[in-house]
């Protein structure tokens, strides 16, 4: 008998990745994905925990739930970061929730399932466990589409003041990269032609190879480029730290490696990354910025920031605006300071009050804001491989991604969908660009 699963992902890519391997290890089950909740005879809500809303999202949602789960007596299950950080308090806050997993357990969802269904109590596994997860888990039964998502590392060891992540998904972790290219095969052979690589620290990659020697990040890009039918290869996401120079060399020398890179820098004064334990200074992050736009001209960087760090001065975050101006970035992420409890930010001196926060914010996401909008102006004209990921709104209309990650669509009632068009880019929209199809020379097709 079929069983309906639904799950509601939050946060990063890793989340996605994982709750794409939940719905294959619970397949042999009988579950088959639904569409909503209030369908589903079983419900994961796979979490984040890095900053506080992402958090409350997961209660007020559990909340929402919780009449489904009366009315139809569905299994209820919170899995992810939020799962790990914070088990006991889920299950004291909210005691109709079946099954509470972490991040590196999921793996035991079958088990802890069956154990909810027989016990009628709650099922608890917030472990680090000694084996890798990924020894467990069944292979990857193929991508979804012509993009894939491939986790290659996992955890952290830089202890970041203001982060969560070494504590919900533990010590840095690289699979062999035997393992690796078995998964990209099998996506590949599955339709996907392009795979962003995943970690939380995905360029501090030391993967085994069949001598029992260990690889970098950019090894491994050059191994998995190698692979018949993969087009294009990502990785996201990094720490400046972790910059080697095999890696810049990949950026400059791999064809299929895009020329968009996310590497985040939080702040450009050095004493706020000196209390952040970044571990570089703001004079380091350039230094690197310009080693890789000498390897790639054409490189397009994004990166994080966070404001109102404890103890940051109007200095300070000047300094993170000159940083901004110094590097001129296609995107970036941008966050209001947000003390996650157990992490050493949380109980620093300095805290910043809200609306200075709040204006710095708006301050900094105006400048962000124009940089993308000049990078995406600085494009208009030129002509560009897009990936078709998928069919637009309107009749014939395709959308894809560009090398530089812009969301694309244009008119191509006959590319197939995972076929590389060349595209002049015509016109910018609020979050897309629109392309008018054309041949290799630029001429109209």
């Amino acid at each position: 008998m079929t069983k309906r699963l639904f799950i509601k992902t939050y946060g990063c890519q890793m989340n996605v990745y994982d709750s794409d391997r939940m719905a294959e290890i619970l397949a042999p089950l009988g579950y088959a994905p639904g569409d909503t909740p209030e369908t589903a005879d079983l419900v994961i809500l796979n979490t984040c925990h890095i900053r506080e809303k992402a958090s409350e999202k997961v209660y007020s949602e559990l909340g929402r739930l919780r009449p489904v789960k009366e009315a139809r007596g569905c299994l209820i299950a919170v899995a992810g970061c939020t799962a790990q950080a914070e088990g006991a308090e889920i299950l004291r806050r909210m005691p109709f929730v079946d099954v509470v997993v972490g991040p590196q357990s999921y793996h035991r969802l079958p088990e802890l399932v069956a154990r909810a269904s027989r016990a009628g109590g709650a099922a608890l596994d917030t472990d680090f466990p000694v084996d890798s997860k990924f020894d467990h888990l069944p292979e990857t039964a193929g991508a979804s589409g012509p993009a894939a998502f491939l986790t290659v590392q996992e955890g952290c060891d830089k202890f970041c003041t203001f982060c969560v992540v070494p504590y919900t998904r533990g010590a840095e972790f690289s699979r062999p990269i035997a393992d690796v290219e078995r998964e990209a095969r099998r996506l590949v052979a599955g339709g996907a032609r392009e795979i962003t690589l995943l970690g939380q620290n995905v360029n501090a990659y030391h993967g085994r190879d069949a001598a029992g020697g260990e690889t970098g990040l950019g090894g491994l890009i050059r191994h998995l480029a190698a692979i018949p039918g993969l087009e294009r290869l990502r990785y996201t996401t990094s720490h400046p730290r972790d910059v080697d120079d095999a890696l810049i060399a990949a950026h400059g020398e791999e064809p299929k490696l895009m020329p968009y890179l996310h590497l985040p820098v939080q702040s450009g004064a050095d004493r706020i990354l000196a209390a952040m334990n970044r571990g570089h200074d703001a004079a380091h992050y350039l230094r690197i910025v310009e080693r890789l736009r000498a390897a790639r001209p054409d490189l397009a960087l994004s990166s994080d920031f966070i404001v109102g760090f404890p103890g940051e001065s109007d200095a300070d975050f000047a300094a993170t605006l000159d940083l901004v101006r110094a590097v001129g970035f296609a995107g970036a992420f941008s966050f209001k300071f947000s003390a996650r409890p157990g992490t050493p930010a949380a109980a620093l001196d300095g805290q910043i009050p809200e609306p200075t926060k709040d204006e710095r914010l708006q301050t900094l996401q105006a400048l962000l804001r124009e940089q993308a909008e000049a990078f995406n102006r600085a494009m208009l004209g030129r002509v560009v491989p897009v990936l078709v990921e998928r069919r637009g709104r309107h009749p014939g209309q395709a959308v894809g991604r560009s090398p530089w990650l812009q969301a694309v669509h244009f008119d191509a009632p006959d590319a197939p969908i995972g076929s590389l068009v060349m595209v002049r880019l015509a016109r910018l929209g609020p979050n897309s660009v629109a392309g008018e199809r054309a041949d290799a020379t630029g001429a109209a097709a």
